[in-house]
C-alpha cells in the first residue's frame, strides 16, 4: 500500500511537471522545409539558441521569461521556403520581458540562416550548415561544428566561432574574438577586428590570401610567413603579405589588445 502511494505521488509530480513545461513553453511549430530554405530569428531581448539535430523538422520554440511577459508576443510570419519568427513589444512599454529562443534544425540539411539577431542576448549556433549572419547588439556570440559562410557580430561581448568549414568574417566592438577554421571553401574575404580586445585567429596551412593584420596599441604573432614591422612611432604592430594565390583579402585588426594568426593545430581556444 504505501509503495502504490508513493508511485502515485510519484506520477502527481511528473503530470504537474509536463503541465508546468507546457505552459511556459509560449510558442512551438515545426517546418518540413528541404535545403536552401531561409530561416530568420529576430529577438529583442533574450537569447536564441539553435542545434542541428538528428530529426526532419525545423522546430522553433519560444519561451517568454519575466515580470511583463504577458506584453510580449511572439509572431510568425513564415511563408513558401522562409521561416520568419519574431518578438513584438507593446507599444511604449517598458518592460521586465525576455523570449529565449530554442531552435532545431536537421543537422545534414543546408539552411540559409538569413537573420538570426537579439537586441541584448547571447546567440549560440552548432552543429548546422549553410550561410549564417547572426548580430547581438549585447551579448556573446558562440557558433561551433558548423558548414558554411559566417559574418557574426556583437557590439558589447565575446566573439567565439570554433570548428568551421567554410569562410569567416567576425566583429566586436568590445570583447575578444577567438576564431578556428578547419577547412576553407570558397575565396569570400575574411575579416576578424576588435576595438577592445584580443583577436585570435587560427587558419590551415594552405591559407590563401593577401593578409593584413594591425594592432594600436597590442602586439602580434603569427607562423605564417609574414614580415611583422613594429611601429615608428608609439606602441603597435602591423603585419602584411601574400600566401599563396591571394585569391582573397583577410584583415585582422584589434585597436587596443593582441592580435595572432595562427596554424590551425598549433593553438587550442
Amino acid at each position: 500500500m504505501r509503495n502504490m502511494t508513493r508511485m502515485a505521488a510519484a506520477l502527481c509530480f511528473l503530470l504537474s511537471a509536463l503541465i508546468a513545461q507546457a505552459a511556459a513553453q509560449d510558442f512551438q511549430k515545426s517546418y518540413r522545409l528541404g535545403p536552401g530554405a531561409s530561416i530568420n530569428i529576430r529577438n529583442v531581448s533574450g537569447d536564441i539558441n539553435v542545434r542541428g539535430y538528428d530529426g526532419d523538422a525545423i522546430v522553433v520554440n519560444g519561451f517568454k521569461e519575466g515580470r511583463d511577459q504577458d506584453k510580449v508576443t511572439i509572431e510568425d510570419q513564415s511563408s513558401g521556403n522562409n521561416v520568419s519568427v519574431g518578438v513584438e513589444y507593446a507599444r511604449n512599454c517598458n518592460c521586465d520581458a525576455s523570449v529565449r529562443f530554442e531552435v532545431q534544425v536537421p543537422r545534414n540539411t543546408r539552411y540559409d540562416f538569413n537573420k538570426i539577431t537579439t537586441a541584448s542576448g547571447d546567440i549560440n549556433m552548432n552543429s548546422v550548415s549553410g550561410d549564417i549572419l547572426a548580430h547581438t547588439a549585447s551579448g556573446d556570440v558562440t557558433i561551433s561544428d558548423v558548414s558554411g559562410k559566417i559574418n557574426a557580430a556583437t557590439a558589447s561581448g565575446n566573439m567565439r566561432v570554433k570548428n568551421v568549414t567554410g569562410t569567416v568574417s567576425a566583429r566586436s566592438a568590445s570583447g575578444d574574438v577567438e576564431v578556428q577554421i578547419t577547412r576553407l571553401e570558397g575565396t569570400g574575404n575574411m575579416e576578424f577586428s576588435s576595438a577592445s580586445g584580443d583577436v585570435r585567429v587560427s587558419a590551415p596551412g594552405d591559407l590563401d590570401g593577401n593578409v593584413q593584420m594591425s594592432s594600436a596599441t597590442g602586439s602580434l604573432r603569427t607562423d605564417f610567413p609574414l614580415q611583422v614591422e613594429k611601429s615608428e612611432y608609439g606602441p603597435g604592430e602591423r603585419a602584411s603579405g601574400r600566401l599563396g594565390g591571394g585569391s582573397r583579402s583577410l584583415r585582422i585588426s584589434s585597436a587596443s589588445g593582441n592580435v595572432s594568426l595562427l596554424r590551425t593545430g598549433t593553438t587550442n581556444f
